[in-house]
């Protein structure tokens, strides 16, 4: 009996303290996992009593007083109280990412390509940066290409509205890619390129391992 104890224990998911999610993560690799929860009223923030560190992307709707496109750092064990609430949104019902950040840390890849890395870029905003993470939003501008950068960092990407960019990279080689919105993305560094949106608008948020 002790042994079947204890074999749970070890089994039992980084959502020490409340429940996680109804749904499965979106991703589950080496470096995070990734739930997109839809708040309903009165449900407990699932990040609650978590066994390792965590990022909040509020992307949609709000609760709590938190606005979308916000982001916090939610430390270990954080027991910060926070529910769902109702909203009349436009955006719909109060939508969040949470990322566990796991132990897994990766070096940023040194970059030689001569060009500047992803951010800081002009019209980025800065949500968010500690020894873990740097968390930022972004829009691209019809007609105005990003300058060509060098991703050296791991990053997690959630595309808040339909999005079709065309990805240039040093040689020439153009990639269209669209995006429908909350598509999210977990890309790995060493990639450089410029993008420019194809047609129509577009923007998301972006949370870069450090």
């Amino acid at each position: 009996m002790r042994l079947i104890v204890l074999a749970a224990l070890c089994l039992a998911p980084t959502w020490a303290q409340d429940p996680k999610p109804a749904t499965d993560p979106v991703i589950d690799n080496d470096r995070v996992t990734v739930w997109d929860v839809t708040w309903t009223k009165g449900q407990t923030n699932p990040a609650r009593g978590h066994a390792v560190d965590a990022v909040v992307m509020h992307i949609a709707g709000s609760k709590a007083g938190d606005k979308a496109g916000s982001a916090y750092f939610s430390p270990k064990g954080d027991r910060r109280d926070e529910h769902g609430e109702a909203t009349s949104a436009p955006t719909g019902a109060p939508r969040s990412l949470i990322i566990e950040l796991k132990d897994h840390p990766v070096p940023p890849i040194e970059n030689k390509t001569g060009y500047p890395l992803a951010f800081p870029r002009p019209h980025v905003k800065k949500l968010l940066e500690n020894n873990r993470v740097i968390v930022w939003s972004y829009r691209w501008n019809p007609g105005e290409p990003t300058p060509m950068h060098f991703h050296d960092k791991d990053v997690v990407v959630i595309y808040l509205e339909d999005t079709a960019l065309t990805s240039t990279t040093p040689d020439g080689a153009k990639t269209v890619n669209n995006y429908k919105a909350f598509d999210i993305r977990f890309n790995k560094g060493n990639r450089t390129h410029t993008e420019l949106l194809d047609h129509g608008t577009g923007s998301a948020m972006m949370m870069e391992l450090k």
